[in-house]
């Protein structure tokens, strides 16, 4: 006799509806819109709730790829702009630029895409929006590391311009308030759409920890901002200066534009000499040249050093000669007014396809975005740029969206973090907006300031609060100038122990995951 098997029937053959699909759809624009440069940040703390309403339960293949249509969605309307960057300055059509966008958008969403599976396997477990919110920090965390790591505009990040949530940083990283916006989510989707008795069980634990959580960072914060403020934290200040010489991307390499840059560059730091700064920033690549072989240009930096009295920082490609080769590395220089000899950080996280291809015998036919005379290779160690009193941890383009980078540095003795960039690759696009916002989170981290200097904008003077105390207009020749405090705040507990939170929501969301799935296998025997 034939065993009865339903596997024919429709119920055992579910697929996706049209609700479904825009459901999703609608989770990834709406991530999308949360970020800069839109002030739709509030948006966050709901964006997931259409791609939890679409999940259906015990079904993780078909959340799998509903969690992907979200992801695809939110992260080709994210980071669009590596079409134009590649276009522009890969000298790519159209086309062919689209293609490192759509691998890079599908790698990206397999991550949404997981979460939705798993949130599948975690729906009907006790403390669920906690452990929800712990597999989404630890695919965050995954993003961040796998493949060099790609961290780019982590959910938290949306938060950037909220100060008082933001303070909790200091304790988990940008990753604590990924957690946050996640639980605030998972906490509006029962409240609207699960059954009154769910809900009525839900609401005497869930919500009361979820209200908890988010009354207690919102304490924290001002109890941090309160503190900053009063400038007890501080004792020494420092007058910089930040110069933005909004030199043309496709004019910046060549040869014979470099006495004018120079020039630009010197004419501005010399009009604000009656600010009496102590310390002069220029970007990255700010010297489009090799600034150890051009020493014509030598004596002018000293000069400029000399009569302001100030330290002057600047980025410029350098090489050295090793074993009969050449390597190339993106430096940033230290030039002090005493003529001592410049110090020098070599960038160690490098940019892919703007200053090295990976998997170069796949990827052939893309060229480099940097027009030096090859490849840069990453620098071997980690350490501040000190002077006297002042000491700088060094990040050089969009290191300063790795965490541990600027945690190393703190942890070695920086007193200010200085990101030297050069976002005129980005056009006129949402990135310049979106590099800003994680740029913010390292001097909160780490309760050190920030000084970003960006060749076409945004260069920003930013407290160890996180807040911006002045920013700089995109595609603008400007020069800013603050007090940055420098005294010695005690290392935070994210500088000393790093992700210690999200390693112990990974561990415990791992253990809740592999025990669900040692159920269900059980439960299909």
């Amino acid at each position: 006799m034939q065993k009865y098997s339903p596997a024919g029937s429709e119920k055992e053959r579910p697929t996706l509806s049209r609700l479904d699909v825009l459901c999703a759809i609608l989770s990834g624009i709406m991530l999308t819109a949360s970020f800069p440069p839109g002030k739709l940040q509030w948006m966050a703390w709901f964006a997931l709730v259409p791609l939890l309403k679409s999940l259906k339960n015990g079904l993780p293949s078909l959340n799998f790829r509903l969690g992907f249509i979200a992801g695809i969605s939110h992260y080709l309307t994210l980071i669009y702009w590596i079409v134009e960057v590649l276009g522009r300055y890969g000298n790519l059509n159209t086309f062919v630029s689209f293609i490192p966008l759509l691998l890079l958008c599908l790698y990206l969403s397999l991550f949404p895409a997981f979460f939705a599976a798993l949130t599948t396997l975690l729906r009907d477990s006790r403390f669920f929006l906690l452990l929800m919110s712990s597999s989404w920090v630890g695919l965050e965390y995954l993003r961040a590391k796998l493949l060099t790591g790609f961290p780019w505009c982590l959910l938290g990040y949306t938060q950037y311009d909220y100060p008082h949530l933001i303070q909790i940083a200091d304790l988990g990283g940008v990753y604590g308030v990924s957690f946050l916006i996640v639980l605030i989510n998972g906490l509006v989707y029962r409240c609207l759409f699960q059954s009154h008795e769910r809900r009525r069980r839900f609401l005497e634990w869930e919500s009361l920890i979820t209200v908890l959580l988010l009354g207690g960072t919102l304490l924290y914060g001002q109890y941090r901002l309160s503190y900053e403020r009063t400038g007890k934290a501080h004792r020494q200040w420092v007058k910089a200066l930040i110069v933005q010489g909004n030199i043309d991307q496709s004019i910046k390499w060549s040869p014979g534009y470099q006495s004018e840059t120079m020039r630009i560059y010197q004419d501005l730091s010399r009009a604000v000499y009656d600010f009496n700064g102590n310390l002069i920033i220029w970007p990255e690549t700010s010297v489009p040249f090799f600034f150890q072989d051009e020493v014509r240009f030598w004596p002018q930096l000293f000069s400029l050093t000399k009569k302001s009295g100030a330290v002057l920082v600047f980025g410029s490609p350098a090489y050295k000669q090793i074993g009969g080769k050449t390597k190339y590395y993106n430096r940033a220089f230290l030039m002090t007014p005493e003529g001592e000899p410049p110090k020098y950080y070599d960038k160690v996280h490098l940019v892919p396809f703007g200053e090295y291809i990976p998997l170069k015998k796949i990827l052939f036919f893309l060229n480099r975005l940097v027009p030096a005379a090859g490849d840069f290779e990453a620098g071997d160690k980690i350490a501040p740029l000190n002077h006297r009193d002042l000491s700088l941890g060094i990040l050089i383009c969009f290191e300063a969206i790795f965490p541990e980078l600027s945690r190393a540095h703190t942890r070695s003795g920086a007193h200010i973090l200085v990101n030297l960039t050069n976002d005129a690759w980005f056009g006129m696009t949402s990135a310049p907006y979106q590099h800003l916002s994680m740029a913010v989170f390292r001097a909160v981290e780490n309760r050190r300031p920030m000084i970003r200097a960006a060749n076409t904008g945004f260069s920003a003077f930013i407290r160890p609060t996180g807040e911006i105390v002045a920013l700089s207009g995109l595609f603008s020749q400007e020069v800013l100038r603050s007090s940055v405090p420098i005294g010695e705040s005690p290392l935070t507990f994210y500088t000393l122990f790093g992700d210690v939170f999200t390693f112990s929501v990974m561990v415990i969301s791992l253990i809740k995951i592999l025990s669900s799935l040692w159920h269900r296998r059980i439960d299909t025997r």
